[in-house]
């Protein structure tokens, strides 16, 4: 008791200013303790916070969409937005994966699905790099689309370098020719020296989404992307943004709400999922991959890292 009536004595005596920095110091160390303080409120995924960050200039920037092709009011507030972030952060590199012309492919919608949403990054020399999805084969097996200048496409499957990324695009639909392009795919894989290389294609492989996990793909495709160190996956078809934890070395991200979105869950390796319509913007480091998902509200409202692999 008498040490609480000596701290009661002392604190009574204390001036105004005394009571005002006692009350500061003590509330910071409470703060700390239980972990409410602003700089520990927890975020909706992990995000480098060096100054590195901030002052380095990444070896590349693009971003990705898909199942944008349908010239409606929500593709175009999608694009508008990527129009906003090129203005912000230039890129000059669009992956499309997929779906780029609803319902069936028709070439005849190509100014209103993509042309004049997109007039605008096109206008700035931004080079779209498709790749077909269901919807695409539609019509003539989405060889029209192959043919088409826009959508950079060398064929079905195909890759292509950015300096010290290359990218492997795939054709993943049900008519696939497997027999012939996974060969392709583990030779190219092997012969490129590229420090990061990037698959992307239409279908999911791991989602929590309407279509759920790809088990053929899973089999079939993972242990490729593990044997040549992998690190990212891209795709659309489930109309979602969502990001996988890393997966045997893997990341899968999902950026199927260009222009509509459907419900997702969560499921024990999602990183962050959100029915939401948005664009997925990455930048790519020497040392690191950050990947962001970004909305029509232009706010980044997930973000996180893959580092690069060792050897």
């Amino acid at each position: 008791m008498s040490m609480n009536r000596r701290q009661f004595l002392i604190f009574s005596s204390l001036s105004g200013l005394g009571i005002a920095i006692f009350a500061k110091i003590f509330g910071n160390k409470m703060a700390e303790s239980s972990n409410i303080s602003a700089a520990n409120t927890p975020k909706p995924a992990s995000s480098p916070t060096s100054a590195k960050s901030d002052t380095e200039q990444p070896l590349l920037r693009f971003v990705s969409v898909a199942d944008t092709g349908t010239g409606t009011r929500e593709q175009y507030a999608v694009a508008e937005a990527m129009t906003r972030y090129h203005q912000q952060n230039p890129y000059d590199l669009v992956v499309l994966a997929g779906d780029n012309i609803y319902n069936n492919g028709e070439m005849a919608k190509i100014s209103a699905v993509f042309e004049q949403p997109y007039q605008p990054l096109l206008k700035q020399g931004v080079k779209f790099q498709a790749c077909l999805g269901n919807h695409d084969i539609r019509t003539d097996n989405g060889d029209p689309q192959v043919k088409y200048a826009g959508f950079n496409m060398s064929g079905r499957y195909y890759t292509f370098r950015r300096g010290e990324v290359q990218f492997f695009a795939l054709d993943t639909n049900n008519n696939a020719d497997w027999k012939v392009q996974l060969p392709w795919l583990e030779q190219e894989l092997s012969r490129s020296n590229a420090p990061w290389k990037i698959v992307f294609g239409h279908h999911q492989i791991y989602s929590s989404g309407v279509y759920g996990m790809n088990k053929a793909f899973i089999d079939m495709l993972s242990p490729i992307f593990q044997k040549h160190g992998v690190p990212l996956y891209i795709n659309g078809h489930d109309h979602h943004y969502e990001r996988s934890q890393s997966l045997k070395g893997t990341t899968y991200v999902i950026c199927g709400a260009g222009a509509g979105t459907r419900p997702v869950g969560k499921s024990q390796w999602t990183a962050y999922s959100v029915e939401r319509l948005s664009f997925a913007a990455y930048e790519v480091y020497s040392d690191r991959i950050i990947i962001k998902g970004i909305g029509t509200d232009n706010q980044v409202f997930d973000q996180g890292i893959i580092p690069v692999q060792s050897a």
